[in-house]
């Protein structure tokens, strides 16, 4: 049963939404809400760390692998955008890029499933993209007009800067060259989502499950609570459903089975 509504969350690139909000998203769907991803591009701009097979495509798998995250995290949908990942890169972009489209283009889409879906709450990046990555920022200006348009309570997913750079390393940390400027400072945070047992073990299969991209360096069982297992917001609007999930949380919750996933 939906309890708690629909959220949807929009990310750039496969992995991101384990990275990011693995845990928000085991949390909301084992609560009761449904949860919707929303990823903008196949990431076939990355690097593969790993050897693909003869004639596989870098966008496939990690498609593939976004799937299995899914699935690991209860998403309940899961919608490509299919942009051209962008590349880390100040341009310029090939058509078909999500560097390349005008962010109201985009919005246009998102606001499209928001309404669809008649969502409580959409996530998204902070103001920085929390990191500066052209994708990333366009997801940004992307979410912050379906806010504005449809009224719902909007959450910047982010990292506190601070915390960042007390806890072990971070694979952002790596992704933005050690940019002294990713995330918010603490005192922007609303609410921070802190994982649980199921939680954080959920959120390592979802990293896990993104082989090409995220190596063992990464998922180290010894460093992976202090590393990720905080998960932070910058609220847009009134409080909604992850401001509920942070309070009056249940002693015991039923482990929700997750819808299948469809790819559209």
């Amino acid at each position: 049963m939906n309890m708690l509504g629909t959220l949807v969350v929009l990310h750039a690139h496969p992995d991101d939404e384990a990275i990011f909000t693995g845990a928000t998203i085991r949390r909301a769907a084992d609560s009761g809400a449904r949860v919707v991803l929303v990823t903008a591009t196949g990431g076939e701009a990355g690097r593969p760390r790993i050897a693909l097979a003869e004639g596989e495509a870098l966008h496939r798998r990690r498609v593939v692998e976004l799937e299995r995250a899914c699935e690991v995290l209860g998403v309940a949908r899961l919608v490509l955008l299919n942009y051209h990942d962008s590349g880390a890169h100040a341009g310029p972009y090939r058509p078909g890029s999500l560097g390349a489209t005008p962010a109201a283009n985009v919005a246009d889409r998102v606001e499209a499933v928001v309404r669809e879906e008649a969502a409580a709450a959409l996530a998204y990046y902070d103001r920085g993209g929390i990191y500066p990555h052209v994708d990333h920022l366009q997801v940004h200006r992307a979410g912050a007009r379906v806010v504005a348009r449809t009224g719902i309570t909007g959450y910047e997913a982010t990292v506190d800067r601070e915390a960042l750079r007390a806890g072990p390393y971070h694979v952002v940390q790596s992704a933005a060259d050690d940019s002294p400027d990713i995330g918010v400072p603490p005192g922007e945070v609303s609410c921070a989502i802190q994982a649980d047992g199921t939680e954080l073990l959920a959120k390592m299969a979802a990293m896990s499950a993104h082989a090409s991209q995220i190596g063992p360096r990464w998922l180290d069982p010894t460093r992976f609570a202090a590393t990720y297992g905080r998960e932070w917001f910058v609220r847009r609007g009134d409080a909604g459903l992850l401001d509920a999930l942070t309070a009056n949380r249940p002693t015991t919750r039923a482990r929700r089975t997750p819808e299948p996933v469809a790819a559209r």
